[in-house]
């Protein structure tokens, strides 16, 4: 059964055929490459969410030539920590499915049987998403709006995505994990160095949110020698940077061919608060 709801009326969707439908009659078709839109415009007022096309293959070509995989390999051991037989988990902002795809393949290894399902903002993020053929169930929806049935959840993943608690919480079962993946302080900070004349290092809140236990935080630093300029912009345009640059900075960063940059995260873990 899907845990994907109806973003109209809320009721279960469920397969039929190459469509999701819920009991009231509301139709979403599949799209070619598996994934199915239940983002409404009307919660948005715009008809484009999220990263485009260019920007989101530069994170898949860059994130695929390894340059995250220790963060990738925490965030899979901390999924493992927790997943059961038949855990049903779900990563909330998937973007193209990296983090997600790697997840899935974690436990296929670890013979963990789980139903796994991804949604991001992004039309075109899901469609790449869905292309891996992972096995996972993807959607276009929002986080704000997440269309999956209340208390589904065993496990939520949230990497740099926005966060949305009272959202979170609702699909969580109770006692529900929720894995959190954010900068940490020295994030980038060699890059900020080669762009910015006043850099800042990241401000790292405290770890409490209201309905969840704080369970710990693991930190990921890494190291990273790029020598493509192609990679750099990428990498740049990962950030939220790359949405509040000047031209000048950004003509900085466009003649940077090499760079030796810290890449530096936080992976927190939360459990969903019995009532």
């Amino acid at each position: 059964m899907s845990k994907f709801c109806c973003p109209v009326c809320g009721e279960k969707l469920e397969i039929s055929g190459k469509s999701y439908v819920c009991s009231n009659g509301h139709c979403f078709d599949l799209a070619k490459s598996g994934y199915v839109n239940l983002l409404l415009s009307k919660q948005h007022g715009k008809t484009t969410h999220g990263d485009n096309k260019l920007m989101l293959r530069g994170r898949r070509d860059f994130l695929e030539k390894g340059y995250y995989k220790p963060l990738c390999d925490k965030i899979c051991e901390t999924v493992v920590k927790f997943a059961e037989n038949g855990a049903v988990l779900l990563d909330a902002g998937c973007g193209e499915g990296y983090y997600t795809a790697n997840v899935a393949a974690t436990l296929e290894r670890r013979n963990i049987t789980a139903e796994m399902y991804g949604i991001d903002i992004s039309k075109d993020a899901a469609e790449l998403a869905a292309k891996r053929k992972t096995g996972v169930k993807f959607a276009a929806a929002s986080v704000f709006h997440i269309p999956v049935i209340s208390g589904s959840c065993d496990i939520l993943l949230t990497m740099f995505a926005p966060y949305c608690g009272e959202e979170y919480r609702r699909v969580l079962k109770k006692g529900g994990i929720m894995i959190m993946a954010i900068p940490s302080r020295e994030h980038l900070w060699e890059l900020k160095q080669a762009v910015y004349d006043t850099p800042y290092k990241n401000d790292v809140k405290p770890y409490g949110l209201d309905g969840f236990e704080f369970l710990g935080s693991e930190r990921v630093t890494v190291s990273m020698n790029i020598n493509s300029g192609e990679d750099i912009r990428s990498l740049f345009a990962m950030t939220p940077y790359s949405y509040r640059t000047g031209q000048r900075d950004r003509e900085r960063l466009m003649a940077l061919e090499t760079l030796e940059t810290t890449a530096d995260f936080e992976v927190l873990t939360y459990r969903a608060i019995t009532d």
